[in-house]
């Protein structure tokens, strides 16, 4: 991208020397028998044209400070671009005689998605692109992409706002031409009959929940109903096993799994229960030749993996038991083999295993900490198994494993085309002791020669919550940081998923806060052990890991210096006392009912919002998307304007995407715009010097 229109782009209009300061509207809320104000409770309504006026007003002061980075943001773009083969082809994923995978172009936003036959010198044919499809549009995402399995027609859903909320076309890929299929209001995941002219779908209640699930006949008028699920704290996806012989709904709660399963077959095959809902129970399930294999948590916190006749799945033999340091994540059934995905400390393995449980093994990594999970693997009858590997130094790859002579095939590794040398930075992994005892892992890159004597600055992420890990994973645009002597650390804290199962539960419901106080204990060990100081410690998380910002720097705000708070969640007790708004129910499993006094108690002992106190506060950059389903924009903004009129922070700003959700800007070019924007950022509020 040519520097100057980057410039022009940032350039404000008008800009503002002094904040916005937002009206306040005090509104009282009672719950439990107490009565609360909310000053900023009308942000909630994005009609009111004083709400877009005042995000608006934010972005315009927002541009005016970071006038003075324009140049940063410029070269940071540049270098993270030059880091991107701009130009360049997924690997191929072979479906029934096809290969289907994806093309960018260099100087273009989206992807174009293609297929050829698996033959020599096949024609390359064009499905999707993304570039001309996007036209006239500030979003565009493709959702669900599943072809026919006569690969004849390719059913995809589309979303032009951001909101998640998809539409559902049909492409005749024999002829080109569009069907009249459209169907609207679809969510993620969409599964395909054995007819090739049947498919089922999706779609989200009011609140935006994926709740009910639809048979579609090409060129039907009327769809049929198949399931709804009326719990209101679970969530239903489509999902077909890997033999193709069955579709599966799964109904998911945060705690609690049941499956149905239909012989994929008979188009308009009866569903029947796996297995009943038992609360606090969650499996899911593969198939193979006459048997469910199922990965459950009955009886095994960490789950183990049962085996149980496709006739009658209550008749069930253990094949891999529980063991309480191991959590089983995933198991893929293949046709000689089974992949299991486990956990132990920390680090996830591949076990293979054969069915008549007399061979098994586990795939070997070259490195002591990485990340590595199945990738694309739509072939049944295959001794190749497909993973992607990566650690903090070792650029993605996808690699096929052969389950039977043990040999790996690197398809693809990320390149870097401006050149990277893995052997100039250092990765570690180190512990600190939380207030309770436990031991807290922290991963740890920066660039070879970086000092260790609290001087270096040093960039703080976490997540902490729905049981989700955040592995120690490559990432080319953290280069930029690096390679200005930052240090890079990720808190593996309780609440996610890193290690294991019970990490989860030691971070969710009335043990929340133990993600809060994990965070701050490697704050301080770092600190302790001369990685950085208090006044060059940089913080991020997002949308969970939002509210884990927003909390930290409510109970410490002397910690840190500067706060990267993207699409928090942060007004935490109001969202949760709104069983209206999407999520909130199913969101009782993690969090609490606030509806409960102890809970209502507790949620407000952390919330952010509610938190905010008169005294001194970091440097802090929120983000929000204007068209988010999963936080509100109103989040990030109320937390703002209390900020504003109660804290004193040197350099505080709000930036709300005001065409796009959840994931920010869709075009890879903006993301990277949006990247070098908090990378400049973050630079400057810890005072690094522009220069590599």
């Amino acid at each position: 991208m040519n520097p100057l229109l980057f410039l022009l782009f940032m350039a404000p209009l008008d800009p503002p020397s002094t904040p916005p300061v937002a009206k306040q509207v005090p509104k009282k809320i009672v719950t439990l028998g107490e009565t609360r104000v909310d000053p900023y409770f009308w942000l909630r309504n994005r009609k009111d044209p004083d709400t877009i006026k005042y995000l608006e007003a934010e972005n315009a002061y927002t541009r005016s400070k970071m006038q003075g980075t324009d140049q940063l943001q410029s070269t940071l773009y540049s270098e993270m671009l030059g880091r991107i083969q701009q130009t360049d082809e997924t690997v191929p994923v072979r479906r029934n005689g096809y290969l289907y995978y994806s093309r960018t172009e260099e100087g273009k936003q989206y992807a174009i998605w293609k297929r050829r036959k698996d033959t020599p010198g096949a024609t390359e044919e064009t499905l999707i692109d993304g570039n001309a499809m996007a036209e006239g549009h500030k979003y565009f995402r493709i959702g669900n992409f599943e072809p026919s399995p006569d690969n004849r027609y390719l059913a995809y859903s589309v979303d032009f706002a951001g909101d998640e909320v998809y539409t559902t076309k049909v492409l005749d890929m024999s002829t080109g031409k569009t069907l009249g299929d459209n169907v609207p209001n679809t969510y993620y995941s969409l599964e395909w009959a054995n007819d090739n002219a049947t498919f089922y779908y999706v779609v989200l209640d009011k609140a935006k929940r994926p709740y009910r699930v639809y048979r579609h006949k090409l060129g039907g008028k009327r769809d049929a109903i198949v399931y709804t699920e009326k719990d209101e704290r679970f969530n239903v996806e489509l999902t077909k096993t890997s033999s193709g012989r069955y579709l599966l709904i799964n109904s998911n709660s945060s705690l609690t799994s049941e499956v149905l399963y239909s012989d994929a077959d008979k188009k308009d095959g009866e569903w029947k229960i796996i297995l009943p809902r038992v609360q606090e129970v969650e499996y899911d399930v593969t198939h193979h030749g006459d048997s469910f294999y199922i990965r459950t948590s009955d009886h095994a916190k960490t789950f183990r993996v049962l085996v149980a006749p496709v006739a009658n799945p209550s008749q069930q033999r253990e094949v891999l038991p529980y063991r309480s340091q191991v959590t089983v994540e995933e198991i893929w059934a293949f046709d000689k083999h089974l992949a299991v995905v486990e956990r132990e400390k920390g680090l996830e393995r591949i076990r293979i295993q054969s069915y008549d449980s007399t061979d098994s093994h586990y795939v070997e990594f070259p490195e002591p900490a990485y990340t590595a999970n199945l990738a694309d693997n739509t072939e049944f009858d295959t001794p190749f198994v497909r993973f992607k590997y990566s650690s903090l130094v070792t650029p993605d790859s996808v690699i096929d494993y052969n389950m039977e002579t043990r040999q790996r095939i690197v398809r693809k590794q990320k390149a870097i085309p401006s050149g990277y040398d893995p052997a100039q930075y250092v990765t570690e992994r180190i512990e600190a002791k939380a207030p309770d005892g436990v031991v807290v892992p922290i991963s740890l890159v920066y660039k070879k020669g970086t000092p260790r004597d609290g001087s270096a600055p040093l960039h703080l992420y976490g997540y902490g919550a729905y049981g989700i890990s955040i592995d120690a994973a490559f990432n080319s645009d953290r280069l930029s940081l690096l390679n200005r002597g930052v240090i890079y650390a990720i808190a593996h804290i309780r609440g996610g998923g890193d290690l294991g199962k019970t990490w989860h539960e030691d971070g969710r419901m009335l043990s929340k806060k133990n993600s809060f106080t994990d965070f701050i204990a490697c704050a301080e060990h770092l600190i302790a052990q001369k990685y950085t100081s208090s006044s060059r410690l940089s913080i991020e998380g997002r949308s969970a890991g939002g509210l884990l910002m927003g909390a930290v720097t409510t109970m410490r705000p002397d910690l840190f210096a500067v706060v990267l708070a993207g699409v928090p969640f942060v007004d935490v007790l109001n969202t949760m006392l709104d069983a209206s708004l999407p999520l909130t129910i199913g969101e009782y499993e993690e969090w609490g009912n606030p509806a409960e006094e102890k809970y209502y108690g507790y949620m407000k002992s952390y919330s952010p919002y509610d938190n905010v106190r008169p005294g001194r506060y970091p440097k802090m950059l929120i983000t929000a998307g204007l068209n988010d389903p999963r936080v509100s924009y109103w989040e990030p903004a109320k937390l703002t304007a209390r900020l504003r009129a109660v804290g004193d922070s040197p350099l505080l700003l709000l930036k709300t995407e005001m065409g796009s959700g959840h994931f920010g800007s869709s075009g890879r070019y903006e993301y990277l715009k949006e990247t070098a924007f908090n990378y400049a950022y973050l630079l400057t509020a810890l005072g690094v010097e522009p220069g590599k």
